[in-house]
């Protein structure tokens, strides 16, 4: 349990991840854009796995707390999909701004 009023483990998990994936869209459009076309590209992997991880704790721990953890299950499919589009082609950025999305107002319907 947290300390701070107001804020459990399930709103401190969507939190969290919330701002694992605002970093996640950050280095992607970075990537996209060829700010760090030399860089090594695991620090976007490795985001994306502990947003993927999150998603889903978030999605348990809402669970556990009684509220809507199927509002989070939309993001949890779209960033599931992201394997499937090849990065730097259109369908790669529009899946990961629908998914985006879908966690905002999961995150939202959850809280």
């Amino acid at each position: 349990m947290c300390k701070h009023p107001g804020m459990d483990a399930h709103r401190l998990s969507l939190t969290v991840t919330g701002a694992l994936l605002l970093l996640l869209l950050a280095l992607g459009l970075s990537l996209q854009l060829g700010y760090r076309r030399n860089a090594a590209r695991w620090p976007h992997h490795a985001l994306y796995f502990a947003v993927v991880a999150g998603t889903g704790l978030a999605a348990l721990l809402t669970l556990t707390a009684g509220r809507r953890w199927w509002a989070l299950l939309p993001a949890l499919v779209l960033l599931l999909g992201m394997p499937r589009t090849r990065p730097g082609r259109s369908a790669h950025w529009r899946l990961a701004l629908a998914a985006a999305l879908a966690y905002a107002l999961g995150s939202w319907g959850a809280w």
